[in-house]
């Protein structure tokens, strides 16, 4: 069960890092690494094709296609005696897997942050400023920019509904470090050729979080309704 508890301390988490990236220099100076100054160039080239392929072009097929698998199989196993005790966790999973990117990416039109090669730090024609700042009169005719939070990453970080599927304690473990580790090589990737910020990836993270243990309390009132 998810408690109430368990979802305030995730938005509590989520507000407080949107603070602590908004008013510390943490997100700059984290990216000054990965940029050369001299030569105004990213740690990865954003057009080395295989690295693309595999950090973008390829992991977001694979994520859709298991997310299609878990539908397929829901559907086909859904009166199927084996697929009782896994019909809430199929569940799960595959509304994180719409609704975790749908949340995020809608989040991303409408909070007009710019992405690290886009600031004037590095090279870009924007100020760098916070999620709730509005740009200034020199700049607020400026394309609409739509990089917070980070999108790519949300898919491999829907994957966290995995913990609702399994039961066992080890099970859940290796499901939640897969799930970190898919999520936190997409989004390395984004932040090593420019496009996104240390913070855009731990708010894609702990908001994942959050949507799923709110799709799973959905899902348990919906469950014990239609069992009364």
């Amino acid at each position: 069960m998810v408690s109430t508890k368990n979802i305030a301390t995730s938005v509590i988490l989520l507000i407080g890092s949107v603070l602590f990236f908004g008013l510390s220099g943490a997100d700059i100076w984290v990216q000054s690494h990965f940029y050369n100054p001299l030569t105004h160039q990213w740690m990865v080239d954003s057009n080395d094709k295989v690295l693309k392929f595999i950090f973008y072009d390829g992991i977001k097929r694979l994520l859709i296609v298991i997310a299609v698998l878990f539908l397929i199989g829901l559907i086909i196993g859904w009166q199927k005696s084996w697929m009782k005790p896994y019909r809430r966790g199929f569940i799960i999973v595959i509304l994180s897997s719409i609704f975790v990117p749908l949340i995020v990416g809608s989040l991303k039109a409408v909070t007009n942050m710019p992405c690290p090669k886009n600031i004037e730090i590095f090279g870009g024609a924007y100020p760098h400023t916070c999620v709730w700042e509005k740009y200034n009169t020199q700049t607020c005719h400026l394309e609409k920019q739509k990089c917070w939070p980070a999108g790519h990453a949300s898919g491999g970080f829907a994957l966290l509904a995995l913990v609702f599927l399994f039961r066992s304690r080890k099970a859940k473990i290796t499901a939640a470090a897969t799930a970190m580790l898919i999520g936190w090589s997409m989004g390395s990737y984004k932040m090593l050729i420019g496009d996104h910020f240390l913070s855009h990836t731990v708010i894609t993270m702990i908001l994942a979080w959050l949507i799923i243990l709110l799709i799973v309390r959905g899902v348990n009132k919906v469950t014990i309704s239609a069992k009364t």
